[in-house]
């Protein structure tokens, strides 16, 4: 589950952050993960609300915005969405296809990939 380990990142590079600031608690985190990360939102919600524990994190809200899956084709100029392949129902699972839904070439992923801090809601101290 990796994921542990990308929530303790993410938790460390925000209490550095803070370090400057007189920080009572923080209310909430907001992360914008892409779907190629292959980062579970449970798996992270439930990390963080572990890790979060007798921290300024304790009892704020984890809020994740997923990035879908962006690509661009060199050959024809698509820029858009990639496809994905539906696994089915019982998976609830989609694989995105990494070529052009035009032309088939190859493409560059332009979203998808991150996983990042958009924004962290604070309360500071007297």
């Amino acid at each position: 589950m990796h994921e542990v380990s990308v929530m303790a990142e993410l938790m460390s590079a925000i209490e550095r952050e803070l370090e400057s600031r007189n920080v009572v608690s923080v209310k909430e985190v907001a992360l914008t993960v892409g779907r190629l990360t292959n980062l579970g939102a449970e798996q992270l919600g439930f990390a963080y609300e572990v890790m979060s524990r007798g921290t300024v994190f304790e009892g704020s809200t984890l809020v994740i915005e997923e990035e879908a899956v962006r690509v661009s084709c060199g050959k024809c100029g698509y820029e858009g969405p990639a496809k994905s392949i539906d696994m089915g129902e019982e998976t609830h699972l989609q694989i995105p296809v990494l070529s052009c839904p035009e032309c088939g070439g190859a493409v560059s992923v332009t979203a998808g990939k991150s996983c990042c801090v958009r924004s962290i809601e604070i309360e500071e101290g007297g």
